[in-house]
C-alpha cells in the first residue's frame, strides 16, 4: 500500500491508496494523473501571469511599466519656435523637474529639443532617425511643433524639412519625418496652435496649404498605445499646460494615470473645459454691465475686441508665467488663439465681436440694476453697528 499526497495550494488534494498506483494511472477526484498534472501547471502559469499584472502596472493596453522614454520634440513644422521658448517658462511643473527625475512614479526622460540640445547636426538628429527606423531601444513621444505643409501641392520644391537624407544628400521634408516616426510613437503631442490647427500659416489663401497635425494624420487617429493625438494650442502654448499635460501622459507610462481625457478638440478637458471670461477677473465688471471705452481701463474689454466669453482657455486664471500675466490680466484681450477656427473666424482683430453686441446690451441694462443695489448695501455695510459708539454708550452724567 502506498500514499502519494500534494500540497492544496492548487486547489485540488489527492492521495492513492495501493500497488497499482503507477501501472494503471490512479484517479483523483475523477481527474487522471496526466490531466491533473497539465492543470497544475496551468493554474501555477495563470498565477504567475496575474501576479505579474498584479505587481507591475503600465500604459493601456501593457501590463509592464515603462522605465525609460524619449521625448522626440520637432520644431520643423511651419512656426516660430514659440512654444519651445514659453516651455522654457514652465514652473508646474518645469522643464528641469522632468528631465532630473525630481518628481515621483514617471520614467526616466531624455528629452530631445534643438533650442536645448548640447548636439548638432547628425548627431542631435540620430534619435529622430533611430525612431524613423524602428531601432530606438526606448519608447518615445513624439511632439510636433509649427504647422505641416501639403508638400504635394508643387512640382518642385519642398517647405518645410529637418535633417537631410544620408545616401542623396537631400533634404528630408517634415511630412516625412511625421510619416515615418507616427507609426511607431507611443504618444503624440501636437505643441502650440499652429500644429493643433494650423494657426497663422492656415490662414485662407495660404500657398502651404499646411494644417495642424489631427487633418495630417486624421482625427481619429490613435498612436500604438491606442492613445490619440493630445493637442495643446496657444499662441504661443500656455507653458505650463505644456508641461502638465507632459507629466501627465508621463504618469500613464506607470499606471498612474487612465486614459488621458480630450474634448472634440483634442484638448485635455482640465485645461480647456471652461471659457477664458469664466476665469477671468474683468469678468465681474462684465456682470455689472460696465465695459472698457479705452486701453488701460480695469473694466471688461469686450467691446475692445475680447472674445474672452466663448473661447476655452485657461490663461486668465492660470496667468502665463508663475501664475503672473496672460492677455486679458495684463489689459490684452483675446482673439481666440486656442480654438481651431482662429485666426479666420476671429477677425478683424480689434472689432468688438458681433455675438458681444446684443448681450452686452442686454447685461449693462440688468447690471446698472444691480450695481446700483449693490452700492446700497455696500453703504450699509461700510457703517460700524450703532452699538459700537462711544458716544451711546457712555454713561451718562
Amino acid at each position: 500500500m502506498g500514499y502519494y499526497g500534494c500540497d492544496q495550494s492548487d486547489g485540488y488534494s489527492w492521495h492513492a491508496v495501493g500497488p497499482d498506483f503507477r501501472k494503471k494511472g490512479a484517479r483523483f477526484n475523477g481527474m487522471s494523473n496526466r490531466r491533473r498534472i497539465r492543470r497544475r501547471k496551468q493554474l501555477r502559469t495563470e498565477k504567475s501571469m496575474e501576479d505579474a499584472a498584479d505587481s507591475r502596472t503600465g500604459p493601456i493596453g501593457s501590463t509592464t511599466t515603462i522605465e525609460e522614454i524619449d521625448i522626440l520634440w520637432m520644431t520643423a513644422g511651419l512656426g516660430c519656435d514659440g512654444d519651445t521658448i514659453a516651455m522654457t517658462g514652465a514652473t508646474q511643473p518645469s522643464i528641469e523637474d522632468i528631465v532630473t527625475g525630481a518628481l515621483p512614479w514617471i520614467p526616466k526622460v531624455k528629452f530631445y529639443n534643438p533650442f536645448l540640445a548640447y548636439e548638432n547636426g547628425d548627431e542631435f538628429v540620430r534619435p529622430f532617425r533611430e525612431a524613423a527606423e524602428g531601432k530606438s531601444i526606448r519608447p518615445f513621444i513624439l511632439v510636433v511643433e509649427g504647422s505641416i505643409p501639403n508638400e504635394n501641392n508643387k512640382t518642385e520644391g519642398y517647405w518645410a524639412s529637418f535633417g537631410t537624407d544620408p545616401v542623396t544628400g537631400q533634404p528630408i521634408t517634415t511630412c516625412e519625418w511625421i510619416d515615418r516616426l507616427a507609426p511607431n510613437a507611443w504618444a503624440i503631442i501636437a505643441a502650440g496652435t499652429c500644429a493643433t490647427y494650423g494657426g497663422l500659416h492656415a490662414m485662407e489663401g495660404n500657398p502651404t496649404e499646411c494644417m495642424g497635425l489631427p487633418d495630417y494624420l486624421g482625427w481619429k487617429w490613435k498612436s500604438k498605445a491606442q492613445i490619440p493625438i493630445v493637442c495643446v494650442p496657444g499662441c504661443p502654448v500656455q507653458p505650463d499646460n505644456m508641461m502638465e499635460t507632459i507629466l501627465y501622459l508621463l504618469y500613464m507610462t506607470s499606471g498612474r494615470a487612465p486614459m488621458i481625457p480630450l474634448d472634440d478638440a483634442l484638448r485635455p478637458t482640465w485645461l480647456f473645459g471652461s471659457t477664458l471670461h469664466e476665469g477671468c477677473d474683468r469678468g465681474g465688471y462684465y456682470e455689472q454691465g460696465q465695459f472698457a471705452e479705452e486701453y488701460g481701463s480695469p473694466l471688461c474689454i469686450v467691446k475692445l475686441g475680447c472674445w474672452g466669453p466663448v473661447v476655452q482657455c485657461n490663461v486668465g486664471k492660470r496667468g502665463w508665467m508663475g501664475g503672473i500675466g496672460g492677455c486679458p490680466n495684463v489689459g490684452g484681450i483675446c482673439i481666440g488663439c486656442t480654438m481651431p477656427g482662429f485666426p479666420d473666424k476671429f477677425m478683424p482683430f480689434m472689432n468688438q465681436p458681433p455675438g458681444s453686441l446684443l448681450s452686452s446690451q442686454a447685461v449693462q441694462t440688468y447690471g446698472r440694476a444691480i450695481h446700483a443695489l449693490r452700492r446700497f448695501t455696500q453703504a450699509s455695510l461700510n457703517k460700524e453697528p450703532n452699538w459700537r459708539s462711544r458716544t451711546k454708550n457712555s454713561p451718562s452724567h
